[in-house]
């Protein structure tokens, strides 16, 4: 399959700490290590690895960071041809703060991806691909909401589906001002947290009902521990968690790693709930590993979960 994939990469600063610090003090970290990633980025890496051709559309700086941002996406076989250059604005970059229990703390920095120039964007690219996977983050602002608006319009017209994965950095910075947006979607995929601030609820039936209401197809909701509940207009299913032999060391690109494996799924003719079940052990793979992007799952590794 051929996925055309809207979103960031940056490079990650992960710290994993025994507390958050509280403002003025200064903690060690047990653990700090540097990786490439980004939604977009971990979402074509994953892809690649599944064995599609991906091609990412972000932008980065002229600094040093550049290369390695991009380090996994080169490795993986993902296209850059729709990777552009900023001769001004930085690579992006991301500090993660985590604790053993799982609390986060997250300084993110746009950079350089808000500036995706949309009239770099190819039609024949859109029109040529199966499908089309957005991160929210790319609607956030800038000239980067306009390339992701104007790739949508086009996926739209040309009838390729249009996967929108939120994160809730984007909901927190436009909030309901994503509604819009997402309820176009083909396929929406949110955690709990998203979807009430999203639609201003707080449940998730009542969320559910609400895009429901403006016309949305199909969601998806991540719900940690649980799994994930799929819904369209006529069920809605709670997919349980996958578990597997390793253990979890950091969650940090989960979610994102869930939607490329399950684009793939769907795109391969499993159901929602299958999908969303190979989405689920596919999170629980990557975040085995330090990194977004440092965990490879391979389509039979991946299978074996069907």
């Amino acid at each position: 399959m051929k996925f055309y994939v809207i979103g960031d990469v940056t490079v990650d600063h992960l710290y994993h700490l025994d507390h958050l610090p509280a403002p003025g003090e200064e903690v060690a970290p047990n653990r700090a290590t540097m990786q490439p990633g980004g939604a977009g980025g971990t979402i074509s890496v994953t892809l690649a690895r599944l064995g599609h051709s991906v091609t990412l559309a972000a932008r980065v700086g002229q600094d040093p960071f550049a290369d390695f941002a991009l380090s996994s996406v080169r490795s993986s076989g993902v296209s850059e041809a729709a990777v552009q250059r900023d001769t001004e604005a930085l690579t992006s970059t991301i500090t993660v703060m985590q604790t053993p229990d799982g609390k986060r703390a997250m300084i993110s920095y746009g950079a350089a991806n808000r500036e995706l120039d949309p009239a770099k964007l190819k039609k024949k690219d859109i029109d040529s691909a199966d499908a089309l996977i957005l991160s929210a983050y790319s609607l956030i602002g800038g000239p980067q909401r306009d390339y992701a608006l104007k790739a949508v319009a086009m996926a739209q017209k040309a009838g390729v589906p249009v996967f929108l994965d939120l994160g809730t950095g984007a909901v927190n910075a436009v909030g309901m001002g994503l509604l819009d947006s997402a309820v176009g979607a083909d396929y929406l995929l949110l955690n709990q947290h998203e979807l009430l601030a999203l639609t201003g609820t707080h449940s998730i039936s009542a969320a559910l009902s609400t895009l429901g209401a403006r016309g949305t197809k199909r969601v998806v909701v991540k719900v940690g521990a649980m799994g994930s509940i799929v819904w369209t207009a006529d069920e809605t299913e709670l997919v349980d968690a996958v578990l597997v032999g390793d253990r979890v060391v950091d969650t940090t690109g989960a979610g994102d790693t869930f939607v490329a494996a399950f684009a793939h799924a769907v795109l391969n003719g499993k159901s929602m709930a299958e999908a969303a079940k190979l989405g689920n052990a596919a999170g629980v793979l990557s975040a085995t590993s330090l990194g977004a992007q440092s965990r490879p799952i391979s389509a039979s590794e991946l299978e074996s979960f069907a």
